[in-house]
């Protein structure tokens, strides 16, 4: 671990990876930055609009120079997209850039917390569960391979969570 002041949270979407990672940064004193915003802001348009525009394949090249960009940084607390982790060289300097937590959620969770959000365009479907579960199929071997944590969110408040993980931060490793 090359940075080991700084914290990745990796997941699904709906896990609360903003959410915690905002709460995280402010108890630990970190700048915190959300790889999807970051994207947003270097661009100047929203991430629907990119995906309509470039595709997933465009999004995901943007993605990955982002990635490499903000894990690089120093003492950040940094929240990624649900599908950072399907890029290898993002998984490599996740790894190797910090420590990685993996916020698990169900599905089910998942459903309930990005229900009425139009800002995901892999959810502009007519069964947004079947793909919250094929999503997750491709995705949570992943997680698992990078991840230095794996924080349980289903049923908790973000500041629960946020109390997991500073706890875990106090542990001798």
């Amino acid at each position: 671990m090359n940075n080991p002041g700084s914290f990745f949270l990796i997941g699904p979407m709906g896990a609360g990876k903003s959410t915690i990672g905002r709460q995280l940064a402010r108890a630990l004193r970190l700048e915190f930055i959300d790889s999807d915003r970051e994207i947003e802001d270097r661009t100047g348009v929203d991430i629907p609009l990119i995906f309509e525009l470039e595709g997933e394949t465009g999004f995901r090249k943007r993605e990955q120079e982002v990635i490499d960009d903000l894990t690089a940084r120093r003492r950040i607390v940094l929240a990624t997209g649900g599908g950072a982790v399907l890029d290898p060289l993002n998984r490599q300097h996740l790894a190797a850039r910090g420590t990685v937590i993996y916020l698990h959620t169900s599905v089910e969770q998942q459903l309930k917390r990005t229900a009425h959000d139009r800002n995901r365009p892999l959810l502009q479907t007519s069964d947004p569960g079947g793909k919250l579960r094929d999503l997750m199929e491709t995705r949570e071997p992943l997680y698992r391979e990078i991840a230095d944590w794996v924080v349980e969110t289903d049923g908790c408040r973000a500041r629960d969570v946020v109390q997991k993980i500073l706890q875990q931060t106090e542990q001798p490793t």
